[in-house]
């Protein structure tokens, strides 16, 4: 799951993975966008707590409240259960992408975006 969660969001400009505290912290300078939580005051679980916007939490638990939930201490944040579900790992990618827009400067979001546009669609009239 580190290792997978690692590979996410290094793809992410700037963000690194830091053990703290028997967790990895996911961070963007000296900002954390999220949290592999292991063992969480001994709740025997794996889940991810990934920062994102006002209304996202409520969104991902009327739909699929047995994979999200609220995290302890953290407000507006997301929790996912890695423990008892199988992860979705494309939905965790565009949460962590979606934390780490959030933190980064509008510098590094338009060159985030430049770098990975669809050429496709580059070439459309």
């Amino acid at each position: 799951m580190r290792d997978r969660l690692a590979e996410l969001a290094g793809g992410l400009p700037g963000v690194v993975a830091e053990d703290s505290f028997g967790h990895v912290g996911f961070m963007l300078g000296r900002k954390r966008i999220a949290w592999l939580l292991i063992d969480h005051h001994g709740d025997g679980r794996l889940t991810l707590a990934v920062k994102a916007p006002p209304g996202e939490l409520e969104t991902l638990m009327a739909a699929d409240p047995a994979r999200y939930f609220r995290p302890a201490y953290v407000k507006s944040w997301v929790g996912v259960d890695l423990h008892d579900v199988e992860p979705d790992w494309a939905e965790i990618g565009a949460l962590l992408e979606q934390a780490w827009r959030m933190t980064a400067g509008k510098r590094a979001v338009a060159a985030y975006d430049a770098e990975h546009a669809d050429p496709d669609r580059a070439h459309d009239h």
